[in-house]
C-alpha cells in the first residue's frame, strides 16, 4: 500500500472511532437503563448487572457501525477537499484508486466484522441474556427481596413482606390478587413460606376478604391456606429463544419440532435473509459516501454538506432494508428486493465513480424514482394494447 493510501486509511480510520464511540456508548446507556429494573427489583449483584450490559452490547454493534462508517468517511473527505488536499491529489495526476482503495478495504473489513459479529456473537449473547433472565425470575422469592415494600410479581399480583427469616419463611405476608375481573382477593397471614417446588405459598393464621366489584365483602379467618403460584412459575427458569437468538447455522437448517418455529416459520425466513444482507451495508455507505464526498470541488460552489447527503440516503437504504425484511414474515415476495437494495445501490454507485461524476442528492433520488417508474410501467399492462385486441 502507498504512503498516501496508508494516510487516507489512518485518517478514515481514526475519524470512524472518533464517531463510532461515543454514539455506541449513548446508545448502549439507553439499552441498559431500560434493564436496570430487572437487576434492582431481583436483588441481583453489581457484577450480574456488568454481564447483562455487556452482553446486550453485540446488538448494538452492527446498528451503529455503518453510520459511523459514513460520517468517518464525508467528514475525512470533507476536511482534505478544504484544505486542498484532494486538489493536489487530482493535479498530480493521481488515479482514482488512491483515495477508494483504502477507504473501501477498511469498508469491506468492517463488513466482514459485522458478519462476525451479527452471526456469531450477538446469538450468543441474546441467548445469554434470555436466559440470565429467565433464571432471575425463576424463583419468586428473588421479586419480592425487599422487605415492608410492595412488590408487583405478574399483571394484577402484589406482595408484600414484613420480615425473611432463615429456611425460606416470610413474616407479616400480605397479598393482594386483583387478576379475576369478578373479585379482588386480598391475603393476611402471620407466617408464610414458599414450598420447595415453588408452586404455592403456603401461608398459616391469617384472613381473606374477598370483595366483589358491586362493593360486598366476605372475610374468612384460616389457620393453614396454600396460594397456587404453578400459572406462574411454570415457564419460569427455562428461555425461550426466537428466531433473533438463532445463530446462522440453525437458521439454515432450523429445527422443524420447535415450537417457536412451527408458530412463526416466516420469522426465521426473514431472520436469515436479513443476516445475509445486512452486513454488506458498510461497504454499501461507504460507495455511497466516496460518491458524495470523494471529488475536489470549489469552495464557492454552494452545496449540501457532504455528510448530511450521504446520511440522508444511508438512513433511506436502512429503512428500506429494515422494511423488506419485516415484510418478508408475511410476504415472502420482499426477499427479492431485500437483497435488491444493496445490489442496486451498489452498481448506481459504482457507476458513478468509474464515471468520476458528481453525485447530487436531489438529482439522484428523482433518478431512481424515474428508473423505478419505468421498470413498473414495463410489467403492467399497455391499456392501448388491450383495447387493440379487442377491436
Amino acid at each position: 500500500m502507498k504512503l498516501l493510501e496508508i494516510y487516507i486509511l489512518r485518517r478514515v480510520g481514526q475519524m470512524f472511532l472518533v464517531a463510532l464511540l461515543p454514539v455506541l456508548a449513548i446508545i448502549w446507556t439507553t439499552q441498559v437503563l431500560q434493564r436496570v429494573n430487572l437487576v434492582t427489583d431481583s436483588g441481583q449483584s453489581v457484577g450480574s448487572f456488568a454481564m447483562l450490559a455487556t452482553l446486550i452490547l453485540p446488538s448494538i454493534i452492527p446498528v451503529v457501525l455503518p453510520f459511523a462508517l459514513v460520517i468517518g468517511i464525508t467528514q475525512t473527505l470533507t476536511t482534505m477537499n478544504n484544505d486542498s488536499e484532494l486538489t493536489v491529489i487530482d493535479a498530480a495526476g493521481a488515479k482514482r484508486s488512491i483515495l477508494v482503495r483504502p477507504i473501501l478495504l477498511l469498508a469491506a473489513l468492517i463488513s466482514v466484522f459485522s458478519f462476525f459479529v451479527d452471526n456469531v456473537v450477538e446469538p450468543k449473547a441474546k441467548t445469554g441474556v434470555r436466559q440470565m433472565v429467565a433464571e432471575t425470575y425463576a424463583d419468586l422469592l428473588s421479586t419480592v427481596i425487599e422487605e415492608k415494600n410492595f412488590r408487583k410479581i405478574d399483571d394484577g399480583l402484589f406482595v408484600q413482606i414484613s420480615e425473611r427469616l432463615a429456611g425460606r419463611v416470610l413474616r407479616g405476608l400480605f397479598v393482594v390478587d386483583e387478576r379475576d375481573p369478578a373479585f379482588d382477593m386480598i391475603y393476611y397471614a402471620r407466617e408464610g413460606a414458599v414450598d420447595p417446588s415453588g408452586t404455592s405459598l403456603l401461608m398459616k393464621d391469617g384472613e381473606v376478604q374477598r370483595k366483589t366489584r358491586d362493593g360486598n365483602v366476605s372475610i374468612i379467618r384460616f389457620d393453614s391456606y396454600s396460594f397456587d403460584l404453578s400459572d406462574l412459575t411454570e415457564n419460569r427458569g427455562q428461555a425461550t429463544l426466537r428466531a433473533s437468538d438463532r445463530d446462522l447455522g440453525y437458521l439454515l437448517n432450523p429445527d422443524t419440532t420447535d415450537k417457536d418455529y412451527i408458530a412463526r416459520p416466516g420469522a426465521y425466513t426473514a431472520e436469515l435473509h436479513r443476516r445475509l444482507t445486512d452486513w454488506t451495508l458498510p461497504f454499501v455507505f461507504a460507495l455511497i459516501s466516496l460518491v458524495i464526498a470523494g471529488d475536489a470541488r470549489s469552495h464557492r460552489q454552494a452545496r449540501l454538506h457532504p455528510m448530511i447527503g450521504a446520511l440522508s440516503l444511508s438512513f433511506a437504504l436502512r429503512w428500506a432494508s429494515f422494511y423488506a425484511a419485516n415484510e418478508i414474515d408475511t410476504r415472502p415476495t420482499f426477499i427479492a428486493i431485500l437483497y435488491g437494495i444493496p445490489v442496486v445501490a451498489s452498481v448506481i454507485s459504482i457507476v458513478f465513480l468509474n464515471l468520476h461524476g458528481r453525485f447530487s442528492v436531489t438529482a439522484g433520488i428523482g433518478g431512481v424514482w424515474l428508473w423505478i417508474r419505468t421498470a413498473a410501467s414495463s410489467y403492467l399492462p399497455r391499456k392501448n394494447g388491450n383495447s387493440g385486441g379487442n377491436a
